[in-house]
């Protein structure tokens, strides 16, 4: 499913993230920036010790990534160049900051991808799996913060994808993007 906001091309495809062909990939981290599961354990499997190293060194400068911002690192042995981390937050109730924050991952995620000169970037859908973000709640706000962030910035990724696990979760996005477009 595809549309488009401004210059940039926004699509929404289920399959695995670790094979999209695009210059930048999203991962939904955690602050540590030590493995996990779910995606973030598939991204750093595909992509090698490459990419454990660059957030090991990252740990070591800067103590690891903060909910709601975003670092960059090599994709290692993706056919990403980059790979960009991004803390979610963990789901409380709604009423804690989390749509605010789960907002600022995609924008600092797409502000890194910009200042890399990156013009294509895949997320997943951050803070759906363990950080217990209700699915339907996070694609209104992922959608709505690429949209805010393309519709203000003066330089966007000339292409935006969501690949999105599973079907269920492909469905909520769908569901989204038409609510908003």
């Amino acid at each position: 499913m595809k549309t488009q906001i401004a210059q940039t091309d926004l699509e929404l495809i289920q399959g695995d993230i670790t094979k999209a062909p695009v210059d930048a990939i999203v991962n939904a981290a955690n602050s540590a920036l030590v493995g996990g599961g779910g995606v973030d354990g598939a991204i750093r499997r595909a992509g090698g010790d490459a990419i454990e190293q660059a957030c090991a060194e990252i740990r070591a400068h800067e103590g690891g990534c903060p909910t709601g911002k975003a670092v960059i690192t090599t994709g290692g042995n993706l056919y990403a160049t980059y790979v960009i981390h991004t803390v979610g937050p963990v789901w409380q109730d709604g009423n804690s900051g989390e749509p605010e924050l789960l907002a600022s991952c995609y924008q600092e995620s797409l502000r890194l991808a910009v200042e890399n000169g990156v013009q294509s970037v895949a997320f997943p859908s951050i803070s759906t799996g363990i950080f217990g973000y209700p699915t339907e709640k996070a694609a209104l706000v992922a959608l709505t913060a690429v949209e805010t962030f393309v519709e203000q910035s003066d330089i966007a990724p000339a292409s935006v994808q969501f690949v999105l696990f599973d079907e269920a979760t492909y469905t909520c996005y769908a569901d989204a993007l038409h609510t908003l477009f």
